[in-house]
């Protein structure tokens, strides 16, 4: 996910778009933690940008130049997430035709991400605490012991404290890695972060899409600040880019994105909704329904259609 205003004085470092409250504490807190050395622990849903903070904090810190290199811990086959990690010697297993360096030694001083920690054998998760405390380890199938410089950040969507009641994921390394624990608030917290989230990614997208759509109907917007988005940033990119393939003017219509979201008025975004903005969403709908013709709409609204044309100038209703 992109997401944020962009870094002052920092061109490499990824934008966090977003002017919720929460977004502004977390990017104050990247520039905190950036300035340390310490392990991470960052949690939050499937979606939110997890992998997108670790990003910002790696290169607004002084190890900026050197590689930032990932892990998913999930998708890997364990033998190759021990291998990606520590590297292995020639014949430490069938296929091991020469020497390996893994993510820890390549990294040099810069960081290594494990994406879904959680997702690690406890065998691999016991190799994982000794790097985390002593700073060692060894190649696979090797005895030489290698010292890591690297910064270590663990990326979860799943309650570490659970696997460790259930016994799927070690205690001790549960607390060393959540040391500086860092939780990212879902999409449906944070919804100060909706509306600038779609108009930067309506702006990529129509850049790559070579699109003339250049922004969004009022109701449109309303629509999406009223959902809750259970995939977070993610599922909101993919409805914008969506929405962008599918309009045919200039602008992203409410009927654009899936039924489901179209339709959708309850959920925290409704209830925070004023008063005004309800009557212009109304407004609006009614508009279109009658197709521009204000008098059809004003008597359905029951209101003069002088008062129907100071709302709908009050309201920016084109």
């Amino acid at each position: 996910m992109d997401s944020g205003q962009a870094i002052e004085n920092q061109p490499s470092a990824p934008a966090w778009v977003g002017e919720d409250p929460a977004s502004d504490n977390l990017r104050k807190l990247a520039h905190k933690l950036a300035a340390t050395p310490s392990t991470l622990l960052i949690v939050g849903e499937s979606g939110t940008g997890k992998d997108l903070l670790a990003a910002l904090i790696h290169y607004l810190g002084p190890n900026c130049a050197e590689p930032l290199l990932k892990i998913d811990c999930a998708t890997l086959p364990e033998p190759l997430v021990e291998s990606e990690l520590f590297g292995h010697e020639k014949g430490a297993f069938t296929g091991a035709s020469s020497a390996k360096a893994g993510r820890l030694e390549l990294a040099g001083r810069g960081t290594v991400v494990l994406d879904e920690v959680a997702a690690l054998s406890l065998g691999i998760q016991a190799k994982l605490l000794r790097v985390v405390d002593q700073r060692t380890f060894e190649r696979l199938g090797g005895t030489m012991t290698h010292k890591m410089e690297a910064r270590v950040m663990a990326l979860t969507s799943t309650d570490l404290s659970r696997g460790v009641a259930e016994g799927s994921f070690r205690d001790d390394l549960y607390f060393r890695l959540s040391v500086i624990p860092v939780t990212i608030p879902p999409l449906r917290d944070r919804r100060g972060d909706i509306r600038p989230l779609s108009e930067y990614f309506l702006d990529r997208l129509a850049t790559l899409h070579r699109s003339p759509v250049r922004g969004f109907e009022p109701e449109a917007l309303r629509a999406l600040e009223g959902y809750d988005f259970p995939g977070n940033v993610r599922e909101l990119r993919n409805t914008i880019e969506r929405a962008l393939v599918e309009a045919q003017t200039d602008k992203v219509e409410r009927e654009h994105f899936p039924p489901h979201m179209a339709q959708s008025r309850g959920g925290a975004g409704t209830l925070r909704a004023t008063l005004a903005e309800m009557e212009c969403d109304h407004i609006g709908r009614v508009l279109k329904l009658t197709r521009g013709r204000k008098s059809e709409a004003a008597a359905i609204l029951g209101i003069s259609r002088k008062t129907l044309l100071e709302k709908r100038k009050r309201y920016h209703l084109d």
